[in-house]
């Protein structure tokens, strides 16, 4: 049992190199178990677009300090999940006065505030109000276009893959290295692109449609925010990232049907596509976490689907995020860093002239040599998966989970899913019945992430 700002958390599964873990999962609901005030969030973004959540807090004053950070997590959570520059609240005016002290420019979650003011350029607002908006939503059925003869660009922080798919069928792939991260001339990523477009529209007699999947925030084709651009000066970011995708296509290929969708969507597309089904959540885990979500009716929701910044660790203690600042969030948790923060814990002393990819190679070396300080480490991050898992189901309702990615990859991968499963049977057994989570298989690998977003534009006839 442990004890969190009042609230009294059981915890069966703890991970062995992490025993501070306090699973968000099991923090909300004993929060929610003696909680008997209403409360309603609503985050608004673009288009009128609108997720709403129906959650209480508690009437006892001696809780008001769970109560915040509980309604501060939630908010952080509806953020990054759907994205959005105002956020409405009902049922408390004073928790509206605190939650605006942390989402300000000044406040704890100044880069939430400053984020989302920058990808829905809107200033971000919170909003006391009696009733929240209603519900609205816009999910859209793309993908799974096989026709005619296209192009699938998967751009990734270390290196950019293309494919030329012609019915469906792969007839031509290639990787290359690049350094998007580094650079700070927009060019660089500008003429990158098109080589890869060249490179594969080669291989084929014509092209009818490009779909690109790229790590970042994209609305209407057009990039809001990626960490590939990192270096790139906002007025250069401005006058050619923006549109950058846009040009590429047709600078090289004129009036082509396109669509740029973040490559978690692109992931969980793909997983859909293989598995034969809909109501899939993809979690890529690699240099960061990526996640994409395919409703029950196969649409994309068009949500942010960031998870790497909600939430999972209510621990005070847990590791801060370079790039948020924030604590307790997923990319720590469901990526490599995961791998490299519980190194030292398993007695791994990792080189530190080595990259974050490199120490993860060390890692699964050790693995593969046998290593128990190695085995501890999957071991716990499949305890992490299993209690977000139960996290992630009640955000999303999903059937199926794909996992995949560079950390999930080879022996490790089986170790932290096995854990993962043992720890939702024992502590979320509900959840356990309710999802199938699963690694792609070979037919997953053959067919991929290029195809998937080949896939992405219609062609209209």
């Amino acid at each position: 049992m442990m004890n969190h700002l009042g609230i009294d958390v059981s915890v069966k599964n703890i991970p062995e190199l992490d025993p501070g873990f306090i699973p968000l999962a099991q923090f909300n609901r004993a929060f929610l178990a003696g909680a008997d005030k209403p409360l309603d969030v609503a985050v608004e973004r673009s288009n009128g677009q609108v997720a709403v959540w129906h959650v209480k807090i508690h009437s006892d004053p001696a809780l008001a300090g769970a109560d915040e950070y509980y309604v501060e997590r939630v908010i952080k959570t509806m953020l990054w999940m759907y994205g959005g520059f105002r956020v409405y609240i009902a049922g408390s005016d004073e928790l509206v006065e605190k939650m605006k002290v942390h989402y300000s420019a000044q406040g704890r979650q100044a880069f939430d505030w400053d984020y989302m003011a920058n990808v829905f350029e809107h200033p971000f607002e919170i909003i006391a109000c009696d009733k929240v908006p209603e519900e609205n939503s816009d999910p859209k059925a793309i993908g799974r276009h096989l026709d005619g003869c296209r192009i699938g660009f998967d751009a990734g922080g270390s290196d950019r893959k293309v494919s030329a798919v012609i019915d469906g069928e792969p007839v031509f792939s290639e990787e290359v290295v690049w350094f998007p991260k580094i650079n700070s001339d927009p060019d660089y990523h500008y003429e990158g692109i098109v080589a890869a477009l060249k490179s594969a529209a080669a291989k084929m007699p014509r092209v009818d449609a490009v779909g690109v999947s790229s790590a970042g925030v994209y609305i209407d084709n057009r990039t809001m925010n990626a960490s590939l651009f990192l270096q790139v000066p906002k007025d250069l970011f401005d006058a050619k990232v923006k549109d950058i995708y846009i040009r590429a296509i047709t600078d090289t290929f004129g009036d082509v049907p396109y669509i740029v969708a973040n490559d978690g969507d692109v992931s969980a597309l793909a997983g859909a596509m293989n598995l034969g089904e809909n109501n899939v959540l993809g979690i890529a885990m690699g240099t960061s976490e990526a996640v994409g979500y395919v409703d029950a009716q196969g649409r994309v929701t068009g949500w942010l689907n960031e998870l790497a910044f909600v939430p999972v660790d209510a621990s005070p203690d847990a590791m801060r995020d370079e790039w948020s600042g924030d604590i307790g969030c997923g990319v720590k948790y469901f990526s490599q860093d995961a791998v490299i923060k519980l190194a030292p814990a398993a007695g791994i002393q990792l080189d530190e002239s080595l990259s974050p990819a490199e120490k993860l190679k060390v890692v699964q070396k050790l693995l593969s040599e046998g290593s128990e300080a190695a085995e501890k480490i999957y071991q716990s991050i499949g305890v992490y998966l299993g209690h977000s898992l139960a996290l992630y189901h009640g955000y999303y309702g999903f059937k199926y989970a794909q996992l995949q990615g560079r950390v999930m990859s080879g022996r490790g991968g089986d170790i932290i899913l096995d854990t993962a499963k043992a720890v939702l049977a024992d502590e979320y057994p509900a959840v356990a019945q309710a999802i199938d989570a699963s690694l792609p298989d070979e037919k997953a690998r053959r067919v991929g992430q290029s195809v998937a977003a080949a896939s992405l534009p219609e062609i209209v006839k």
